[in-house]
């Protein structure tokens, strides 16, 4: 072989070895001799590094808007919240009371509004939480009247406090300083039924009485309560039942349980109205009108107005009522009829709409 084939296959062995040293920068392992990943980071993980910046990691829960912003006293219709990270919400709560029926995605967590728990206009606090929370079954935070010193419908007769049974009050939530995400939602008198309620419970302990007087020292307020918050839900006085100059002036109709109960039977149909057993309770609902038969004479010795309805989780329907004579805003019906007055029994007249 010449000298110039031999410098030709230096040169080509020479190109060799410069390209097994460029290849043989990573050792068994793949890494760099140095180290790196193949010495083109200089040290940095491009999956470490994703990981680091949260790609993999739960993003925090953001409430970006609420609707509708505003919702009936008597709550019972859906809210829904957007947002980002929402996925993990399992309970909320309005104004310090569990909602109902929460789901969450991503970007928005649905749940059915609670009524207001004494039906008063005013915003809400909105707390959402990645902890389920039970709801309760009563809404309603405060006394049901029992141990009021008035006479219960019956002329003489008063409430022993000693026989009423305490009404559970709900069950505790987490507070809101702990929640993931918050917002507001504002309750408001949109509908008749709400104006009703929001009278009952402003006046179920201070009696308008410029306006409608008290029937207390004739036998009893009740049925004048009750027909106080028909008119604000929308009725009208007219000749058959009225309560004039402070109730100096009015109709049995309007004051006495004996003669409103067949009245409203009689204009049921004028009224919208249904007269039910206390086997329908399952028809029963808010603003809807109780009487009740305390010694089973056929004639109603009470009346109350419905507050709240809810079901047990055996299936047992309750009903909680505002009235006067117990004055209270969350009276328990079957309380009422059993351990107060045992033996008692109650219906209905309800609002067909």
């Amino acid at each position: 072989m010449n000298r110039r084939a031999l410098l030709s296959l230096a040169g080509v062995a020479g190109i060799g070895l410069a390209v097994a040293a460029c290849s043989s920068g990573k050792d068994s392992s793949g890494k760099g001799g140095n180290g790196n990943d193949g010495g083109s980071k200089g040290g940095s993980d491009t999956t470490g590094g994703d990981k680091a910046t949260g790609s993999e990691t739960t993003a925090k829960p953001v409430a970006k808007s609420l609707t509708p912003v505003q919702v009936p006293l008597v709550g019972g219709i859906t809210v829904t919240i957007a947002g980002t990270g929402l996925a993990a919400v399992k309970g909320v709560t309005v104004g310090g009371v569990a909602a109902r029926d929460v789901t969450a995605t991503a970007s928005k967590v649905t749940f059915t509004a609670p009524h207001q728990a004494m039906y008063a206009a005013g915003d809400a606090a909105v707390a959402l939480f990645t902890e389920t929370i039970e709801p309760s079954p009563s809404a309603n935070q405060s006394s049901d009247g029992n141990g009021s010193a008035a006479n219960d419908g019956q002329t003489g007769a008063t409430q022993d406090s000693a026989t009423a049974t305490p009404t559970p009050t709900a069950a505790p939530v987490p507070d809101a300083s702990t929640a993931v995400a918050t917002s507001t939602v504002a309750y408001a008198a949109l509908t008749d039924v709400d104006r009703q309620l929001q009278y009952a419970m402003a006046h179920w302990k201070d009696y308008n009485l410029s306006e409608y007087g008290t029937m207390n020292p004739i036998g009893g307020d009740c049925a004048n309560y009750v027909s106080q918050t028909l008119i604000a839900r929308g009725w009208e006085q007219r000749s058959d039942w009225y309560n004039r100059a402070a109730g100096a002036e009015h109709s049995a109709t309007w004051t006495y349980c004996p003669t409103m109960d067949p009245w409203l039977e009689t204009n049921a149909a004028e009224f919208g109205l249904t007269r039910r057993t206390s086997d329908e309770r399952d028809k029963v609902k808010v603003g809807d009108i109780v009487f009740y038969d305390w010694n089973a004479n056929g004639s109603p010795d009470h009346t109350t107005i419905v507050s709240e309805v809810f079901t047990e989780s055996d299936g047992t329907i309750r009903i909680k009522s505002a009235s006067h004579n117990q004055d209270g805003p969350y009276r328990d019906l079957d309380e009422m009829i059993t351990v107060q007055h045992p033996g008692g029994t109650a219906w209905f007249h309800t609002f067909d709409a």
